[in-house]
């Protein structure tokens, strides 16, 4: 196995066809051909199925580009500071679902570490998103919830994906709201008093299953259920039709602003907020970092 072998991979890996992938690397087609089958035979697996509509990537595939980007990266951070002395960013990415509280931890990090030095991504996304991000090493770190309903279903997944998920912190599960709803000021409501308004919901695609919901009691049958894929839009449905989320009650008002509350919903349910990351991999200095800065929400989880 060779350096260039694991770049060509990870070239085929985001290219349509094996022509197209050879033209972007500068050599023929056949050659490119030649050294993916000798890759595969030395590693022992079918990385890419060629097909009428061109490459697709196995599962297989999939988990070892992950592995290859790892090693290219390391050594591109080698070569540029001990050969060619230029300078390259060294990166670090984390997906999430739609929590506030997680964007704003990735900013206390980016502040500290600076961005001379870095390169940082932040994906607020669905949660098969987030698993898949931290599964193919787009991110080092996912952040998401298990409950008693999802836990077993998840934890599964993670096993079969080569993840590992740590908890950070319990809560309790509120009702959020725009502070001119009729139930704002309450310090209870219950799903009964809920009823007659709309229930906002992340849409999650495809992958629509109730355990990849990301707001808890996900099987309960609302009367009324609205369903959008990004956090600007609930916060504007909140505000002009009365509808609420359920959520971890953390508020972040520098973010959503002071418009918004939460009201604790009456119920024992509770919801285990951590993060996700591959299994036996070190977490990086920012990784670590970004953690630590997730982990002091813990002070702020309402009771």
């Amino acid at each position: 196995m060779t350096l260039n072998q694991l770049r060509y991979a990870i070239t085929v890996s985001r290219s349509k066809s094996m022509n197209e992938a050879a033209h972007s690397l500068f050599i023929s087609q056949p050659s490119l051909s030649a050294s993916i089958r000798e890759l595969e035979q030395e590693i022992g697996i079918v990385l890419f199925r060629r097909t009428s509509r061109g490459i697709l990537m196995t599962p297989e595939g999939e988990e070892f580009i992950g592995y290859a980007r790892q090693v290219v990266e390391q050594y591109e951070l080698i070569e540029n500071r001990y050969i060619t002395g230029a300078p390259l960013k060294k990166k670090f990415s984390v997906s999430m679902q739609h929590y506030t509280f997680a964007v704003d931890a990735f900013m206390e990090m980016v502040r500290e570490f600076g961005m001379d030095e870095y390169e940082f991504a932040v994906y607020e996304t669905r949660t098969a998103n987030v698993i898949d991000d931290v599964r193919r090493f787009r991110s080092e770190i996912g952040i998401l919830y298990l409950n008693d309903f999802n836990r077993n279903v998840l934890t599964k997944l993670f096993s079969e994906s080569g993840l590992e998920f740590h908890p950070l912190f319990d809560c309790h599960i509120y009702a959020y709201l725009w502070k001119e709803h009729p139930l704002a000021r309450r310090s209870r409501v219950t799903l009964d008093d809920l009823a007659e308004y709309p229930c906002l919901s992340f849409d999650q695609g495809s992958d629509s299953s109730f355990y990849f919901a990301e707001e808890v009691l996900a099987t309960h049958n609302y009367k009324r259920l609205i369903k959008a894929s990004d956090r600007a839009t609930l916060l504007n449905l909140m505000k002009g039709l009365n509808a609420y989320t359920l959520c971890s009650g953390i508020i972040c008002e520098a973010l959503n602003g002071e418009e918004y509350c939460a009201v604790r919903l009456d119920s024992d349910e509770k919801m285990t907020i951590g993060y996700l990351v591959r299994s036996g991999v070190h977490i990086s200095p920012l990784g670590k970092k970004y953690i630590e800065e997730v982990s002091k929400y813990k002070e702020r989880v309402l009771g």
